[in-house]
């Protein structure tokens, strides 16, 4: 994608400069609005025509650079380009626009078609720096492709010459004078302008178009199955046919990818050199004019679908990339070379200074070197003349000294004496402190002793104590659960008796009821037999009359006969029927 929006900028470019009329480097705001307008238009981009106004609003000191047309190209425009437009049309656009400005027409060979497929091989050919040159490695490569595509032989020595020329224009050339080479017939003497015409349009269909092969060959038709010639391009994904080689009429597409296969396929129904292209939904037979022809469009399919495998793009973009990373490695080496040449000249340099100054060094070195013989031998013959001197002084130092020598040596006889007196004195003062670190050795064991069985007692009371702590606090703790022991059994009395007294409380509750009841007993006992001889009177008028007995304490029952109207063994005995009457299952009709 980004070779793909390098490739948008250069047409651009051509463009963008062609509407600088006073070559400033600056293009009015009004012209860039409709060089936005038709790049929005031919790359079917929404176009927003407030856009430029907003982007460029704070400069309004005049017309606009490349520099600050360029954030606006890519916001707007670049960044929302999509594969869905018509790049012929667009580089047409831009040609349009440039050509219009710079082309020279005279003594051209060539049409304005063939100028524009040759302003598109420029744009494909070229470095990607501006200005836009190609350099003379690809123009080689052009004129070479053209040569072969108009059946000329390449003659080097031709192009060495035309190198030499170019050495003064830094080996480059702009699009205008590639134009102008081509179309003025220094690489095409002896060709006619039609041949001329079909070699470029052959170039550019295999470098722009991406044809990588083209012509007429025989195909088998899926339903009837008959043989048809048709004009077949051949390109990195697919395989396009047409009826004719002007590409008016398209009859279909053979799409290619990485699983298809082609095969060579035996003579068979009066066809020859066949062949076969099977890919995932269809086969497709062909047959080629001969065996060459064949074994090219063989070769030329399998590679297509050799680079579909491994993901390669088509070989002339492929070898253009290798081209250019080799140029650049080998600037890098040039650079490098260039750099180390520098650095080795700056320290011979360097060197050749270091070498003037060690020159000179030696040369003020040597002059020294004589004035400090020449003081030296002054020197010397004045150190001779005070040696002399000191020599005499010395032989009367040497007389002194043998004097003092003598009276040195009895004072050192003395001395010696002194000394072995001190040195007896010495012995005994050894033997003496020997004896006294002996008796401190010994009062330092008994003290270590003292110290151990003082440490010991100190451990025996510190164990004591421990033992009179644990008993102190385990009487204490004894005494505490004691008096929570007594707290506990008093408080447990105190709720022994409230509960006793609560008890007899309900005794005597129960006794006075016991005797309420009694009593009442007693009033029912009377009631009963006054009502008795009543009852006996009226036993056979049980149906009519009800005598009127004392009332239950709970509520009197209700009856359709009123208050009291049946007794309570009645009242039972009726309800017990009407209950089982209605659990009874019904009788079936």
């Amino acid at each position: 994608m980004r070779s793909s929006l390098d490739e948008l900028l250069k047409a651009i470019w051509h463009a963008f400069t062609a509407l600088d009329v006073d070559k400033s480097g600056k293009v009015s705001k009004s012209q860039l609005k409709v060089l936005s307008h038709n790049l929005c238009t031919v790359m079917k981009i929404p176009h927003d025509p407030v856009a430029l106004e907003e982007h460029f609003r704070d400069d309004d000191e005049g017309p606009v650079s490349n520099q600050g047309y360029m954030p606006y190209l890519n916001r707007f425009i670049l960044d929302k380009v999509q594969d869905n437009f018509d790049r012929i049309d667009f580089n047409r656009m831009c040609w349009t626009l440039c050509a219009r400005k710079n082309l020279n027409r005279n003594h051209l060979l060539i049409s304005d078609d063939d100028a524009f497929k040759i302003w598109c091989i420029f744009n494909f050919l070229s470095e990607d720096r501006y200005p836009l040159v190609m350099v003379s490695e690809e123009i080689e490569y052009f004129l070479r492709k053209l040569t072969e595509a108009m059946g000329g032989s390449w003659i080097e020595e031709k192009f060495e010459e035309y190198k030499l020329q170019l050495s003064s224009k830094h080996q480059c050339l702009n699009v205008w004078e590639l134009i102008e080479l081509v179309g003025m017939g220094h690489f095409s003497k002896g060709m006619d302008r039609q041949t001329l015409s079909m070699g470029i349009n052959e170039v550019f269909q295999e470098l722009i178009l991406d044809v990588l092969k083209q012509g007429y060959m025989m195909k088998k038709g899926h339903k009837r199955k008959n043989w048809t010639e048709r004009w077949f391009l051949l390109k990195p994904n697919l395989i396009s046919y047409y009826v004719s080689e002007d590409l008016t009429e398209k009859k279909g597409d053979i799409l290619l990818d990485g699983n298809c296969c082609v095969e060579s396929l035996p003579d068979k129904e009066g066809k020859k050199c066949l062949f076969y292209v099977k890919c995932s939904d269809k086969s497709f037979e062909v047959s080629a004019s001969d065996k060459k022809k064949k074994q090219e469009w063989i070769q030329g399919i399998q590679t297509c679908i050799t680079l579909l495998k491994v993901g390669r793009p088509a070989p002339h973009h492929e070898a253009r990339q290798k081209r250019r990373e080799l140029r650049q490695k080998q600037q890098a080496e040039q650079e490098e070379l260039e750099l180390r040449m520098r650095e080795l000249q700056t320290a011979n340099e360097n060197k050749q200074r270091e070498l003037e100054a060690m020159r000179k060094k030696l040369e003020e070195a040597a002059a020294n070197a004589a004035e400090e013989e020449r003081r030296r031998l002054q020197t010397q013959s004045e150190l001779q003349d005070l040696y002399r001197v000191e020599m005499e002084k010395e032989k009367m130092v040497r007389q002194q000294m043998e004097e003092q020598v003598a009276q040195k040596s009895s004072e050192l006889e003395q001395y010696l004496q002194r000394v072995r007196e001190l040195e007896n004195m010495y012995h005994r003062l050894e033997e003496a402190l020997e004896e006294e670190r002996q008796a401190r050795q010994d009062e330092e064991t008994v003290r270590k002793l003292q110290a151990r069985l003082l440490e010991e007692e100190v451990s025996k009371r510190a164990e004591l104590e421990q033992i009179h702590l644990y008993q102190q606090q385990t009487i204490s703790q004894t005494q505490a659960e004691k008096q929570e022991l007594e707290r506990e059994r008093l408080v447990k009395e105190s709720a022994l008796q409230s509960a006793m007294q609560q008890l007899q409380q309900l005794e005597d509750d129960r006794w006075g009821a016991l005797e309420q009841y009694e009593e009442v007993m007693k009033k029912l006992a009377d009631a009963a037999n006054n009502t008795k001889s009543w009852k006996d009177k009226v036993a056979h008028h049980e149906g009519l009359i009800r005598l009127i007995q004392p009332g239950p304490k709970y509520p009197q029952k209700i009856t359709n006969w009123g208050p009291a109207a049946f007794t309570e063994t009645e009242l039972s005995l009726r309800e017990k029927d009407w209950q089982e009457k209605k659990n009874r299952p019904p009788t079936p009709q």
